[in-house]
């Protein structure tokens, strides 16, 4: 069957028969809007992405499954940098003439995958027809205890500052998918092209940063690090120190980069969507933040300072100032 011949409203119902509905008093799919219900003495936190064609996909580039996947982690790993926990989301689409049916159940597949692994239910949305390629729009909405939730302006000099996971990995998957078109290589190629493709938000760490009080600002590595860190810098009022040597790299990063001169720090400091949590916080704090790290299954490494600068300063491995040729995606 074709889209078009299943028409909207069947789609619709294709669509919400995947997910499994809010239960009363929340109303979800079916109505003009949805009722829902945080809990008690919580605060909503709602955030929004889009994903278009052309722009942050090609779908030549990997299975709809995996975009499917990536068009909701993009919005948890939102949530995990404020320390919320994801309960609803509305999905809309616009989607082009010609499409076939078969691949927009395959992207369903992978959004039912991602909502079921963090419980997050679907709550409404829009579809539409496009004109030019698919867009994926997604916002999701959760809850947390407003004294517990994280901001990018409470950063302090002197505090550490962190990040999670390694870096680096989506921006050379990026390239190679650039370069050859396809997923095709050995294990340190599918590796970095997945961590690209199918990113793995942070919500377990960001939840337990935030409940056990450990950060005091956070944000989620979307435009890579300086950019970010940028951001932390700039609505706290502070500046601060990295060493790229300190940056966490995945051995198959490593492994794909040891021919390259000069190191492609570019990729690693700036490269973007490696979507792991950038926070600071006050040295005393470390081996607890560990601890959590452990618990959350997510690597956590110290990669420099907060400082009172008003800039984000990089230092390379022999002391001298990293230059970017630009500290992250911008889309204008």
């Amino acid at each position: 069957m074709r889209l078009a011949q299943l028409g909207e409203f069947g789609l619709i119902d294709r669509i919400a028969a995947r997910f499994p509905q809010p239960l009363a008093p929340e109303l979800g799919i079916g109505d003009d809007a949805a009722l829902l219900s945080p809990a008690p003495g919580m605060q909503l936190v709602v955030s929004t992405d889009l994903l278009a064609e052309g722009v942050h996909f090609e779908r030549p580039f990997g299975q709809l499954r995996l975009l499917g996947r990536k068009s909701l982690a993009v919005n948890l790993s939102d949530l995990a940098a404020m320390g919320a926990r994801p309960r609803w989301f509305f999905l809309s689409l616009a989607i082009p003439a010609g499409l076939p049916l078969d691949e927009i159940e395959v992207l369903l597949d992978g959004l039912s995958e991602q909502a079921a692994a963090h419980g997050v239910l679907l709550a409404g949305g829009d579809t539409c027809g496009s004109r030019s390629g698919l867009v994926i729009s997604v916002t999701i909405v959760g809850e947390q205890r407003p004294e517990l939730l994280l901001r990018r302006s409470g950063a302090r000099p002197g505090d550490e500052v962190w990040v999670s996971g390694t870096l680096g990995d989506s921006a050379l998957g990026l390239q190679l998918l650039l370069k050859n078109k396809s997923v095709t290589g050995g294990a340190a190629t599918e590796y970095v092209v997945n961590r690209h493709l199918d990113p793995t938000p942070r919500c377990g760490l960001g939840q337990a940063l935030a409940e056990a009080g450990l950060a005091r600002a956070m944000i989620d590595i979307s435009d890579g690090l300086l950019a970010d860190l940028g951001h932390i810098c700039q609505q706290s009022g502070c500046g601060a120190e990295i060493a790229l040597a300190h940056l966490p790299r995945s051995p198959q990063f490593e492994r794909l980069v040891t021919s390259a001169t000069p190191f492609p720090w570019q990729l690693v400091a700036a490269g973007g969507e490696d979507y792991e949590l950038c926070f600071t916080a006050p040295a005393d704090r470390r081996a607890a933040i560990l601890e959590r790290a452990k618990t959350a299954g997510v690597p956590a490494t110290v990669v420099g300072k907060v400082t009172d600068s008003g800039r984000v300063v990089a230092h390379l491995p022999d002391g001298s100032i990293f230059q970017p040729s630009s500290a992250g995606y911008t889309h204008f």
